[in-house]
């Protein structure tokens, strides 16, 4: 039994999952649910905030892993 700080059981203390952000790491491209168009995430604005520059439409997230 361990007490104070320190690694917490099989995971590290990272909580449920264990994985960190999301699907493991930050979005890499939004894209547009309507038309499919990829843009580059920017750094500390959110997909669904961004407009599609072709139909207008709010984009969402595409994590590299994700096909």
């Amino acid at each position: 039994m361990s007490f104070g700080f320190g690694r917490v059981g099989k995971r590290g203390g990272r909580g449920r999952g264990g994985r960190g952000f999301g699907a493991g790491m930050p979005p890499t491209s939004c894209i547009c649910p309507n038309c499919g168009i990829k843009v580059p995430h920017q750094p500390a604005v959110p997909c669904f905030k961004v407009k599609c520059p072709r139909c207008g439409a709010f984009m969402t997230r595409k994590f590299p892993d994700e096909k």
